[in-house]
């Protein structure tokens, strides 16, 4: 005798950087060992596919969850993380007038949004005549990493796999055509302004952002914490 299927609810939510409506579920038992089991190598790399292999079957094989942006992937996650576990988790928050006192406060998962700097631009001017047309990482390019924490070499090597197309004058070229070494000697030869320009494409990247009003018990001060990305809401 067949043991019966139990239905699960679904929900819809927006993909953040197309706009498109999809649906998803509840990550299910399977899922959630999927993700402890990634959680316990503590390697990037496998937490980064499994949170890929919990999208793709949260929303039924609808998304090509390898090819979307970060910022795609941990809204996502962390609305499906929701619906699975709970809207409300508490976290410990740093009282941000002495950087030091921490505080409990919940964080509602359901108002938690993808936000965009206003300065943001994936369309770099570097001359007059050639500019670099940037792609979003997608959670295996970061693979975990800080940019924050990388060395030189190491940015080059992210910057050089986010550029999209080079444009020189009424010549295009695709970064799928550029070989490895030729792009890496490119960005070298930039000045340090030149670089920073294409820096700042990271740097104002979409990304999870919700503010927290916090008091002080010690203090009785009140501030603000900004809490980004989705390490920030675990």
């Amino acid at each position: 005798m067949a043991l019966p299927k139990l239905n699960t609810q679904t929900f819809e939510l927006n993909v953040p950087s197309t706009d498109e409506k999809i649906k998803f579920r509840p990550f299910l038992v399977k899922e959630e060992k999927v993700l402890l089991q990634a959680q316990q190598s503590e390697k990037p790399e496998e937490m980064a596919n499994a949170l890929i292999q919990v999208i793709k079957n949260c929303t039924f094989g609808k998304l090509k969850a390898d090819n979307l942006p970060s910022f795609d992937i941990e809204y996502i996650f962390l609305k499906i993380r929701a619906k699975s576990v709970g809207e409300k988790v508490e976290l410990m928050i740093t009282c941000p007038d002495d950087n030091e006192t921490k505080v409990k406060h919940t964080v509602d998962l359901s108002k938690v949004e993808v936000e965009v700097d206003d300065d943001h631009n994936n369309n770099i001017k570097l001359t007059d005549t050639v500019s670099v047309i940037m792609s979003y990482p997608t959670v295996k390019t970061f693979q975990g990493a800080n940019l924050a924490g990388m060395n030189a070499e190491e940015i080059v090597s992210l910057t050089g796999r986010c550029i999209h197309q080079i444009v020189d004058g009424v010549e295009t070229h695709e970064r799928a055509d550029i070989e490895d070494k030729d792009m890496d000697e490119f960005l070298e030869n930039l000045t340090q302004g030149q670089f920073a320009e294409i820096q700042k494409f990271f740097t104002t990247m979409p990304r999870l952002k919700h503010e927290v009003k916090v008091t002080n018990p010690k203090t009785k001060k009140k501030g603000t914490v900004t809490l980004q990305g989705m390490q920030s809401f675990f």
